[in-house]
C-alpha cells in the first residue's frame, strides 16, 4: 500500500480534491506549524470538540486555526461540535474494572462513592426511568453489553451479557433507542455563546431526535451570534435511533447532517449503518443540504503510518455515495500521524472522484425548478458540462447558487467569488466548490471583468479557455442570481 501511495504522489502531486476534509483539532495537531501544514495538505474544516476543554481553550484554538489558515493562504471553516447530554457511567475507584460475562452489575443513579466490580454511579441520572427488564444496554461503543434484569428505585440491576474492560465515564446506549436525554444541555447553551464569540462557521448538534431540537439550537445560535451579525450553519449529528424516522424534518431544520456512525451503529446495529449512510447522503443532496461522513474512517492511522485497505475502501465509498466531506476524529486529535492521515485521505478522495461518472442529463430529466436563481445554477452546470468548460464561476453573496451547483457531480470545478468572509468560510464545506474572497463593482460588466482577471491572476483560466459565470442584478443582492454568461478568455 505504501508503494501505491508513493506512486500516486508522483503522478498527482497535491491533488485538488472535490470532497472536503474535516479534521479534529487536539493535542496531536495544535502545534501552529503542523496545523498550517495540515491545512496546506488539504484540510478544509477544523472541528473543535467541545466535549474537552474550557471556554477559553476553544477561543484560543479558534485563533490558532484562523492564523494558520491565513499563513497557508487557504479558506478554512471552523465547526464547533457540542458535547450533548452526558449519557455515561461514573468513575471507578481504580479507574476501571474488568466485567466478566454472566456477572451481576448495578448502575446506580444515587451512588456517590466510586465504582467497583459490583456497580458504578451514573452521570446520566434518568437511566432508571428510561429502561425496563429485558432491555439491552451497550457501554463503551457497544464493546460491553448488559441485560437489564430489574429496576429498583434508582438502581438498574443487570447481568453482563458481553464482558470487557469498563473505565471511567464510558458512554451508555440503549439498543433500539429510547433514552430521554435532551439534545441541548445547559453546558451546550453556554458553549454556543463561546462558539459565537469567535463566529464559528458551523455548529454540530449532538443527539438530536427531531426538528424541534434543531430549531431550538438555531434560535440559541442566532441570539448569541446577533451582536456579531453572524449566522452559523447548523449540522445535525445523526446518532440516535429515534432520529431515523425523522430524517427529513431534521434536514429541513438544519443546513446539513453528520452521519455519526459510532453511536448510531451501537443503537441500530453495525449491519444497518452502510445502507443508512447511503440513504442519508442521498437525502441530503436531494434537499440541497450538506453531508459529512464521520467516525473511524482512518482509525488505524492513530498508531500506523498507512491506512488499511478496508479504510481506503470506506473513505472511497463515502466519496462515491456523494458525501460533501469525510471527517477525521482521533486520527488528527491524538494520533501519531495527523499530517500523513490528511495526505492519505486527500489521495483516496481524489482517486475515487476520478472514477465517478457524470450523470447530469439523468439528474435533470423530469425535474422542474421553481426559482430563477436555482434554474440559472442548473443551466450553468448543464451548459458547462456540454461545452467542456474549464470552470464554472458564481458571483455570490449568500452562497446558495454554488450550493445548488455542488449537489450534482461534475468534474468541472466551481469557483465561488464572494465579498462576504462568512460566506467564503461557510462554502469551505461544499463539495467541489472553491470559495474565494473578492471585492466586486456594483456595475455588472465591471464585476464580470474583475472576476475573469481574478481567475487569470491565479492561473485558473488562460487564453482560449471557456467558462460559465453566473451573477445577479442588481449586484450585491443575496438570492438574486438571474444571469448566466458563457465567456471565452481572450
Amino acid at each position: 500500500m505504501g508503494e501505491y501511495f508513493s506512486e500516486f504522489n508522483q503522478r498527482h502531486f497535491m491533488p485538488k480534491h472535490a470532497t472536503k476534509i474535516v479534521a479534529t483539532l487536539g493535542p496531536a495537531s495544535s502545534e501552529p506549524a503542523l496545523l498550517e501544514e495540515m491545512i496546506r495538505a488539504g484540510v478544509n474544516v477544523v472541528r473543535l470538540n467541545f466535549s474537552h476543554g474550557k471556554a477559553q481553550d476553544h477561543v484560543d484554538r479558534a485563533v490558532l486555526v484562523r492564523e494558520a489558515a491565513q499563513r497557508a493562504g487557504k479558506v478554512v471553516a471552523i465547526m464547533a461540535d457540542l458535547q450533548g447530554p452526558k449519557i455515561r457511567v461514573g468513575k471507578f475507584a481504580d479507574g476501571k474494572v474488568m466485567l466478566v460475562t454472566g456477572a451481576q452489575f448495578v448502575l446506580d443513579a444515587s451512588r456517590t462513592e466510586l465504582g467497583d466490580l459490583q456497580g458504578v454511579g451514573l452521570d446520566y441520572k434518568e437511566l432508571p426511568r428510561d429502561v425496563k427488564a429485558g432491555d439491552l444496554l451497550l457501554l463503551n461503543d457497544g464493546l460491553i453489553v448488559l441485560t437489564v434484569d430489574a429496576v429498583k428505585g434508582e438502581q438498574v440491576h443487570t447481568t453482563v451479557k458481553m464482558g470487557g474492560e469498563l473505565s471511567n465515564n464510558k458512554g451508555i446506549n440503549k439498543q433500539g433507542g429510547g433514552l430521554t436525554a435532551p439534545a441541548l444541555t445547559a453546558k451546550d447553551m453556554e458553549d454556543i455563546k463561546t462558539a459565537m464569540s469567535f463566529q464559528a462557521d458551523y455548529v454540530a448538534v449532538s443527539f438530536p431526535k427531531n426538528a424541534t431540537d434543531m430549531e431550538m439550537a438555531r434560535q440559541l445560535c442566532n441570539v448569541a451570534a446577533a451582536p456579531f451579525k453572524h449566522k452559523p450553519g447548523l449540522i445535525a449529528k445523526i446518532e440516535r435511533f429515534e432520529a431515523i424516522p425523522h430524517l427529513e424534518e431534521i434536514l429541513r431544520a438544519s443546513d446539513g447532517i453528520m452521519v455519526a456512525r459510532g453511536d448510531l451503529a451501537v443503537e441500530v446495529g453495525n449491519a444497518a449503518v452502510p445502507a443508512l449512510q447511503k440513504r442519508m447522503i442521498k437525502m441530503a443532496r436531494e434537499m440541497d443540504k450538506v453531508a459529512i461522513t464521520a467516525t473511524q474512517m482512518m482509525e488505524s492511522m492513530i498508531t500506523n503510518p498507512v491506512p488499511t485497505r478496508a479504510e481506503v475502501s470506506d473513505v472511497a465509498n463515502a466519496v462515491l455515495d456523494g458525501t460533501d466531506a469525510v471527517m477525521l476524529s482521533a486520527e488528527t486529535a491524538v494520533g501519531k500521524y495527523p499530517l500523513e492521515t490528511v495526505q492519505q485521505m486527500v489521495q483516496i478522495c481524489f482517486a475515487a472522484e476520478e472514477a465517478e461518472e457524470t450523470r447530469l442529463d439523468n439528474d435533470f430529466t423530469g425535474k422542474t425548478f421553481s426559482f430563477i436563481d436555482q434554474t440559472i445554477a442548473m443551466g450553468a452546470l448543464f451548459t458547462a458540462h456540454h461545452l467542456g468548460a474549464k470552470a464554472i464561476v458564481a458571483l455570490t453573496e449568500s452562497g446558495s447558487t454554488p450550493l445548488w451547483m455542488s449537489r450534482h457531480h461534475i468534474r468541472i470545478p466551481i469557483y465561488a467569488l464572494t465579498t462576504q468572509l462568512s460566506t467564503q468560510r461557510r462554502m469551505a464545506l461544499y463539495r467541489n466548490v472553491r470559495a474565494m474572497l473578492m471585492d466586486t463593482s456594483a456595475d455588472r460588466d465591471t464585476a464580470l471583468a474583475q472576476a475573469e482577471a481574478h481567475l487569470k491572476d491565479r492561473d485558473i483560466v488562460h487564453s482560449g479557455d471557456v467558462y460559465a459565470i453566473t451573477c445577479g442584478e442588481p449586484m450585491g443582492s443575496p438570492g438574486g442570481t438571474n444571469m448566466l454568461k458563457i465567456c471565452r478568455v481572450v
